[in-house]
C-alpha cells in the first residue's frame, strides 16, 4: 500500500478462552468489514491499532468511524495476557464497549493492560503467528497527529495509511 508495508499477517484465534470476542471478530471478518480499513494508531513500542476507519485517512481531517455491531461483553481475565504479538479488542473507558477495533501488542503490556483489581483490562483473543515482520514494518511508517482524533500521547496516524486490503478466515 502507500505506506510501503506489504505482506500477510496471520492471527490465531482463541475461541476456547475468548468465545464472545472471537465470534465478534469473525463476524466482522466474514462480513468484509475489515477490508480496506486502516491501522489508525501507531504507538511505537506499545501497540498498533486498527479495525474501525475506512481508507483513506487524510492528514488534518478527523475520519468517520464505520458503523459497527453492538458492543460485546469484556472477556479480560480469561487466561490470555497482553504480551508481545497478542491481539486484543480496543474499547473505551467503559468495560463492555468493544466493537470492531483491535490492537496488536508490540511488547509485553501485561502490567498495563491485563485485568487487575483496579483495571478492567483488555480482552486478548488471538496471537500473531505469522507476519510479525509486517507488523514491525508498520512502526517505521511516517506518522502525524490529528487534532481531535489521535494525540501525541496516544501515538500517531500513519500517513500514508497502512491499509488492511482483505481480512479472511482461513480455517
Amino acid at each position: 500500500n502507500g505506506a510501503g508495508v506489504n505482506g500477510n499477517v496471520v492471527f490465531t484465534l482463541r475461541p476456547d478462552l475468548a468465545p464472545i470476542t472471537t465470534d465478534n471478530f469473525l463476524a466482522y471478518v466474514r462480513s468484509g468489514f475489515y477490508d480496506n480499513t486502516v491501522f489508525h494508531r501507531m504507538h511505537a513500542n506499545f501497540v498498533v491499532q486498527g479495525g474501525g476507519y475506512p481508507s483513506p485517512i487524510v492528514a488534518g481531517t478527523v475520519p468517520t468511524h464505520k458503523t459497527t455491531n453492538a458492543a460485546i461483553t469484556l472477556e479480560a481475565g480469561n487466561g490470555l495476557s497482553n504480551v508481545q504479538w497478542s491481539v486484543a479488542m480496543a474499547r473505551t473507558s467503559a468495560a463492555n464497549s468493544a466493537t470492531s477495533e483491535f490492537f496488536i501488542n508490540l511488547k509485553d503490556n501485561a502490567s498495563a493492560l491485563d485485568k487487575t483489581a483496579t483495571n478492567a483490562g483488555f480482552a486478548v483473543f488471538a496471537n500473531v503467528t505469522a507476519g510479525t515482520d509486517v507488523v514491525s514494518a508498520m512502526t517505521s511508517v511516517p506518522c502525524q497527529t490529528i487534532a481531535g482524533f489521535v494525540s501525541l500521547a496516544l501515538g500517531c496516524v500513519p500517513i500514508p495509511n497502512v491499509v488492511v486490503s482483505t481480512a479472511r478466515q482461513t480455517r
